[in-house]
């Protein structure tokens, strides 16, 4: 008997089209944004998202300073990382981290909403956080990139 089989795509790297995103943060939630950054960057909007291949796009943040987040977050959410020294474990509030690298603010979110091996970091490398409005990355025409409030 003969049955109609369909097969599964399976994207492979050199196949991929890849192509850049710009997102405008200004005025947006952070964890919605990461979100939809995230979605992105690892192609899960594509419908040839292969879980073992990088098939997401390039992603290029502006505006990263006027990012803000709901509730009592500004005053209560704290970022920790350790040096590595015997009682290294530093504690950085998010005005603190605000206020000297809004860009990390962005970077963190998306990095923790990503895999946590090396097909994760290769992905993490397609984001490009800017804190103000200017990015370099006009020759690659980016296309704007709309992310729900």
């Amino acid at each position: 008997m003969v049955s109609a089989v369909s097969k599964t795509y399976m994207a492979k790297p050199q196949e991929v089209q890849r192509q850049w995103h710009v997102v405008d943060a200004s005025d947006k939630v952070l964890g919605r944004l990461a979100t939809a950054i995230a979605t992105v960057l690892m192609g899960k909007d594509k419908p040839s998202y292969t879980p073992h291949v990088d098939v997401g796009d390039f992603v290029i943040v502006v505006n990263a300073a006027k990012v803000r987040v709901t509730g009592r977050k500004r005053q209560q959410k704290q970022y920790d990382y350790y040096t590595y020294y015997p009682g290294g474990r530093k504690v950085v509030d998010f005005a603190t981290l605000m206020d000297k690298r809004p860009e990390k603010v962005i970077e963190l979110a998306v990095q923790r909403m990503l895999p946590k091996n090396a097909l994760g970091r290769q992905m993490f490398k397609k984001l490009k956080v800017y804190r103000g409005p200017e990015h370099p990355h006009a020759a690659q025409q980016p296309q704007p990139l709309e992310v729900k409030a």
